[in-house]
């Protein structure tokens, strides 16, 4: 594999040629006058094979060494020397932001992709969802690095990378919405101990004769027991329900202290990459919009126009069985700008029901720009979709749902109903499509084992998946796991011991 090399270490200054220098100088000037606010970006120019091992490491070509790096750079070749895919833009969510140009491509795909990329920034810097990342990841992940590197000298490869294999097979079991909230504060041991001899039932104030009608002994003893109770649910371990399983198995599992820094370096990775899948389609389509305003109104010249109009199709192009973001972003934005222009929002116009009407509606109000711009700011990809994804936007894009049926092996449209359609484009966005699991208790039966539920509101629980998910679990706590389930109607309890697994209903 081509040799690891920083991103940023040769600047862009030296690495792009005078006339790409110019073009960019241009391109941020064009986005600039738009209102686009973006951290620096720093552009370096690479060759098909840096591209797609740069891509392969997710962008961080100082990542920590992993097999499943090197598997995902093979496919990338692959795909590319068949031509049936080619990376066009590759940027980091980092202050500043480093970007890649494929040095083979032709200049209006470079001032395309500079223009995408200015976007991009902008998005990174200033949607609330992104807040929290670190902005500077590119140091951390290559810190990062260096630490699991000098584990593998230790410790050695098939140890480490084997470790690596149970952490990252689980590293979707975090709390995506964490970052945005206050924590609630849990308990010390002396703290809950204390309360529970603090405990007393509610006294009123009375003269000594009115004692034993006022505060009965009974009375007072029934609300102790109360408090008790409600006290013993916070000395659950942990004290409440855990979607974070990995800070859990960071603070509780027995881990070296070599174990414990990997299974934390893979939580932060997964913090990091976690606002980029929640705003995939906002980011692309946000992305999108602005190379294509830049490009068709500013930046391309009368020969570019053919070959650029090529090259945007293909990228909103739909391909069977999948949802292309930047389509559906793009046009979702667009849609948004438009009706805020015109006025076709509101109660006035949602109570209209005057098909006529409503297509002529024009208010001449003027905000769809600010509009975006506030979109861009405070949405994700569920609150967007939920918020502007309407039924006539559903019917102007002729979207719809679809199923495979195994007799023809095809797929055939299911429905095209706007209620149904919205409904599957948010299921498939919720917690990425990915079952929810929470950790309700770390001592199960009084017996140190873990016990998680599968929260039947988001995706379905594949079977095959969760066992060999609990078997990593494991391998970490070394203790038994249970995972409470609903299968085919039926609440199910599975079970791993560590030599073998188990499945029973649960009345």
């Amino acid at each position: 594999m081509t040799k690891q090399r920083a991103p940023g270490l040769r600047h862009d200054a030296r690495s792009l040629p005078r006339e790409l220098q110019e073009i960019k100088q241009r391109i941020r000037g064009y986005a600039l006058e738009y209102g686009l606010d973006f951290f620096e970006v720093m552009f370096e120019m690479v060759d098909y094979d840096e591209m797609n091992m740069i891509a392969a490491y997710d962008g961080f070509p100082t990542r920590y060494p992993h097999w499943r790096f090197g598997m995902k750079y093979e496919e990338l070749q692959k795909s590319y020397s068949y031509g049936l895919a080619k990376i066009y833009e590759l940027v980091i969510n980092n202050n500043p932001c480093y970007a890649y140009l494929m040095r083979n491509n032709p200049l209006v795909d470079q001032k395309l992709v500079m223009a995408h990329v200015y976007a991009h920034s902008d998005f990174f810097k200033n949607n609330a969802w992104f807040a929290s990342t670190n902005r500077k990841m590119v140091d951390e992940v290559a810190n990062h690095g260096t630490r699991v590197r000098r584990y593998i000298d230790l410790y050695g490869q098939d140890e480490v990378e084997n470790f690596v294999d149970v952490c990252l097979s689980l590293e979707n079991l975090i709390d995506i919405h964490s970052p945005y909230f206050s924590p609630e504060r849990e308990q010390t041991e002396e703290q809950q101990e204390r309360a529970r001899l603090d405990v007393q039932g509610t006294k009123f104030k009375s003269k000594p004769y009115m004692e034993a009608f006022i505060n009965p002994p009974e009375a007072l003893e029934r609300e102790k027991k109360q408090r008790l109770a409600q006290l013993a649910k916070f000395e659950r371990f942990p004290q409440r329900p855990e979607r974070d399983i990995l800070a859990f198995l960071t603070k509780h599992a027995p881990l070296k202290r070599w174990q414990r820094d990997i299974l934390d370096i893979v939580r932060e990775e997964a913090y990091y990459f976690a606002p980029q899948r929640m705003t995939k389609i906002m980011n692309e389509g946000w992305a999108s919009y602005w190379h294509s305003k830049i490009m068709t109104s500013r930046a391309l010249d009368d020969s570019e126009i053919i070959e650029y109009a090529d090259h945007h199709s293909g990228t909103l192009g739909a391909r069977p069985g999948v949802l292309n973001p930047y389509k559906v972003g793009i046009e979702l934005f667009r849609d948004i700008e438009d009706r805020w222009n015109r006025g076709r929002f509101g109660p006035e116009y949602d109570d209209c029901d005057n098909y006529l009407r409503k297509k002529s509606w024009d208010r001449n109000l003027g905000i769809g720009r600010d509009k975006i711009f506030q979109v861009r700011k405070i949405y994700n990809d569920i609150t967007f979709i939920d918020e502007f994804f309407t039924e006539e936007f559903c019917a102007e894009q002729e979207l719809f749902t679809f199923r495979f049926e195994r007799q023809s092996g095809q797929y055939l449209i299911d429905s095209r109903q706007f209620r149904e359609v919205k409904s599957k484009l948010l299921d498939s966005l919720a917690n990425f499509g990915q079952p929810v699991i929470r950790l309700d208790d770390g001592n199960f039966k009084n017996r140190g084992e873990l016990h998680l539920v599968h929260e039947f509101s988001g995706a379905p629980l594949k079977l095959d998946y969760a066992r060999a998910a609990m078997e990593n679990l494991y391998k970490l706590w070394t203790r038994a796991v249970h995972v409470e389930t609903t299968v085919d109607g039926k609440k199910k309890l599975l079970s791993y011991n560590g030599s073998r697994h188990e499945e029973r209903l649960l009345t």
